[in-house]
This record gives C-alpha cells, sequence and structure tokens, in this order.
C-alpha cells in the first residue's frame, strides 16, 4: 500500500512539475510574440507618419489640372 502511494505521489509531482514548466514556456512565448507584435505596430506607425508627413509637391507630384467626369448609362442587375 505504501509503495503504491509514494508511486501515485511521484507521479504527481512529475504531472505538476511538467504544467509548470508548460505554463512558464507559454508565457514566455506570449512575452515574445507580444514583443514582435510591438515591432511590427511601431513599423506600421513609422510608415503612416512617412506617408502622412510627406510633402508630395516637393517630391515632384501636382494636383490635375482638370478633372472630367465621363457620363455613362445606370447599370443594373436588372436588365
Amino acid at each position: 500500500m505504501v509503495g503504491v502511494l509514494s508511486v501515485t505521489y511521484i507521479g504527481l509531482m512529475a504531472v505538476v512539475m511538467s504544467y509548470a514548466a508548460l505554463t512558464v514556456e507559454f508565457s514566455q512565448s506570449v512575452k515574445n510574440d507580444e514583443a514582435a507584435v510591438a515591432t511590427l505596430e511601431s513599423q506600421y506607425f513609422a510608415s503612416v507618419a512617412k506617408i502622412t508627413n510627406t510633402d508630395y509637391s516637393a517630391e515632384g507630384y501636382t494636383a490635375p489640372t482638370a478633372q472630367i467626369f465621363v457620363p455613362a448609362t445606370a447599370i443594373t442587375a436588372l436588365r
């Protein structure tokens, strides 16, 4: 009886230790993923800021001189 209890106790300790190791590994992977997301987010915001702050006239772009609207017949799904 004592042998069965000691084997069960050792087995339960192994389960608890493996669960703790998996929990620590998971939390570390979450931290790594958060760091990767933060890096991508900062790159995205830098790109958006660059696009927003660009002076397109200094880059050589000009506004269109005329706007022409092309009339078209109404197209519907029920012809």
